[in-house]
């Protein structure tokens, strides 16, 4: 799905198009409900995992796939990643292809044979907490603290695929820390639906941040859930941003949109930087100058995290 975020969505309080828009709600307050009685049994032997979200794109999912990977990895576990097949998404299919064992198809049931006819051990579906026509060993939901719930409704109110009170089927949080003032309070709220539910905070690093001098001057595009968070990233390591340009997410780029960058960059004596997502896109019409950022997720607590990793799978 291709779209830019419509600004109400995050403001602190629903604002009167949110109101206006509150009857057409109504299909997903429906569809959670009536899922709630949806019976699901496990008949696969493959421990599986899912991580994410229940406000839309930008919150992280695909570096948090990553991380849990090489954490099953570094255990010796036989490990996949997944993703259903959106031909809309093929961005974050290549990075996990690149990075990860992966896996795809058009359901998540038959990624499941897939795995099993590999002899896979866990696999770790990017997206896919709304499904319930399956039931995961474990279930993570990604946030991000500067956006968190928005403005609390449902699309197209707001930018939640469920409420928040949702949470309570839920194991484990994982909240980006972009705006720590906040976070406190924000945890409160998870808690308050889920008590029990576990909560790490989480960030990002540039790997690649010595290919970069600091001293130069910036134009940055992308075409993702959050520009916000990669605008945030650079300005935290010091980049000097002088422009940004922002697309639809998941935008499928043309040549003459990446030439016009390229000149444009030329003009104000500006190097370019991208998303890594967005990179996967670019990088066929072969334009050196086009660099994107290599980011990991760093997670507080990381030894707490691997415990309850293998406590949860094993059990």
């Amino acid at each position: 799905m291709k779209f830019k975020k419509p600004k109400f969505w995050d403001f602190k309080k629903p604002n009167l198009i949110s109101y206006l828009l509150l009857p057409f709600t109504l299909p997903i307050i429906l569809n959670n409900f009536f899922l709630k009685f949806k019976s699901t049994k496990k008949n696969h032997a493959i421990k599986t995992i899912c991580v994410g979200n229940i406000y839309l794109g930008g919150t992280g999912k695909t570096p948090t796939v990553m991380k849990i990977y090489q954490i099953l990895k570094d255990l010796e576990i036989n490990v996949s990643t997944a993703k259903k097949f959106y031909s809309s998404q093929y961005d974050e299919n290549v990075i996990l292809k690149k990075k990860t064992n992966f896996l795809t198809a058009k359901n998540r049931k038959e990624i499941i044979k897939l795995a099993e006819k590999n002899e896979k051990k866990v696999i770790i579906f990017d997206d896919g907490l709304q499904d319930r026509g399956l039931e995961y060993d474990l279930k993570f939901v990604c946030f991000d603290s500067e956006s968190f719930i928005g403005n609390g409704f449902l699309i197209p109110s707001g930018p939640l695929r469920e409420k928040i009170n949702d949470l309570d089927k839920y194991d484990c949080v994982l909240i980006k820390n972009n705006s720590g003032d906040k976070l406190n309070s924000q945890i409160s709220l998870i808690k308050k639906f889920n008590p029990n539910i576990k909560i790490f905070e989480t960030n990002f690093e540039i790997k690649n941040l010595n290919l970069f001098n600091l001293n130069e001057k910036f134009i940055i595009f992308s075409g993702i859930g959050s520009p916000s968070n990669f605008r945030n990233i650079l300005q935290k390591n010091n980049f000097k941003i002088e422009d940004e340009i922002i697309f639809a997410d998941h935008h499928n780029y043309n040549k003459k949109e990446i030439e016009n960058i390229v000149s444009y960059s030329k003009k104000i004596g500006a190097k370019i930087v991208t998303t890594e997502k967005d990179f996967v896109k670019v990088e066929q019409f072969n334009l050196k100058e086009i660099n994107y950022i290599d980011v990991n997720l760093l997670i507080k607590n990381e030894g707490e995290f691997k415990e309850f990793l293998k406590d949860k799978l094993y059990e």
